[in-house]
């Protein structure tokens, strides 16, 4: 499966962006854990959220509870990060990221198989 991530920019603090995360090829979105990860530089790459197989199943990254939404829409193979009061500490490449299959969401690195390009996230102060 590839994945394609759109949505990355320069906000300011407190603004809001909406990331997606188009999916293509072999796939069997509907019954596949989607996620989102990031990594800062100099960071290792964190784990910010992930949707189970039918959007009612989530799990966030705390500091990022409460501001941050995903969900998907399996008719259109893509998954969604709502972001809303952004922070400067939120600033980091942003990565889409399809698990392993079955429907347990995991949130290291290693339970996910496939990974989009990537998009870039800044939070001016």
């Amino acid at each position: 499966v590839q994945l394609q991530a759109s949505g990355g920019g320069l906000v300011q603090a407190g603004g809001s962006l909406r990331l997606a995360c188009a999916a293509s090829g072999r796939t069997f979105f509907s019954s596949t854990v989607m996620g989102w990860f990031r990594q800062a530089p100099g960071k290792e790459r964190e784990f910010v959220a992930a949707v189970g197989w039918t959007g009612g199943t989530t799990d966030y990254l705390d500091a990022v509870k409460g501001r941050f939404t995903i969900s998907r829409d399996n008719a259109k193979n893509t998954v969604y990060l709502q972001m809303h009061s952004l922070k400067p500490e939120d600033t980091a490449v942003y990565y889409c990221a399809a698990s392993r299959a079955g429907s347990y969401i995991g949130t290291r690195t290693t339970d996910f198989i496939s990974w989009g390009q990537g998009t870039q996230v800044t939070v001016s102060s």
